[in-house]
């Protein structure tokens, strides 16, 4: 988008859509970075020996699913916030949803667990390697969303930088459980969610520096 025509569209008051180009670009991005993050994993991290078992099991869909699910909330939050002028509005809440939805389910397994085991439900066997594992899987979709950013008119850079971050963590989170040997919901609304939150703080941080126009 020119500046002039940015100029002539906010003094009108009427909200722009994203250009064309701006969502393609970002569908684009997102087709070469979730294979190259994927690809990362490969030689880093390793698929889990175990997946075509755990391809059975509703805790793995719930686990894979979080994350897509939280990426396509954040999405929609990135191509609103691309429009100069338009708040976030609802929008900002529907990355709550599936992170709600986990924590409950996650409530419900720590209320029916034995005694003493609450905290092996939460902490499990990989805590540690799980947060910085998921940042870097995102590292890739991140600069993808923000250069698809770059095409667009974003005017709130932090907001819509920690929306991109968002996007990235949640499709981290997902190829991440390709690997991820947890099942325990305890686990996954805690380390998941630290997770994909570390892109989003690294998202609200660049955008301000990267999305200037």
């Amino acid at each position: 988008m020119r500046t002039d025509d940015l100029i002539d569209l906010l003094a009108r008051h009427e909200p722009a859509r994203p250009p064309r180009r701006g969502v393609s670009a970002l569908l684009l991005s997102l087709a070469l970075a979730v294979p190259a993050a994927t690809l990362l994993m490969a030689p880093l991290l390793g698929i889990n020996p175990q997946l075509r078992a755990y391809l059975a099991l509703p805790m793995f869909w719930v686990k894979a699913g979080f994350g897509l699910a939280l990426a396509a909330s954040a999405a929609l939050l990135v191509l609103r916030l691309a429009r100069p002028g338009v708040r976030a509005g609802a929008a900002r809440y529907a990355p709550a949803v599936p992170v709600l939805g986990l924590w409950l389910l996650a409530l419900a397994a720590l209320v029916a667990a034995p005694a003493g085991r609450a905290s092996e439900l939460v902490f499990g066997s990989s805590w540690r390697s799980c947060p910085p594992s998921i940042l870097a899987l995102s590292l890739p979709v991140l600069a993808g969303a923000l250069l698809a950013l770059r095409r667009m008119a974003p005017t709130q850079l932090a907001a819509a930088g920690a929306a991109a971050g968002l996007l990235a963590g949640g499709l981290g989170a997902a190829i991440y459980a390709l690997h991820c040997p947890e099942l325990a919901a305890p686990f996954l609304a805690t380390w998941y969610v630290v997770g994909a939150l570390l892109p989003m703080a690294l998202g609200a941080w660049l955008g301000p520096r990267v999305l200037r126009w």
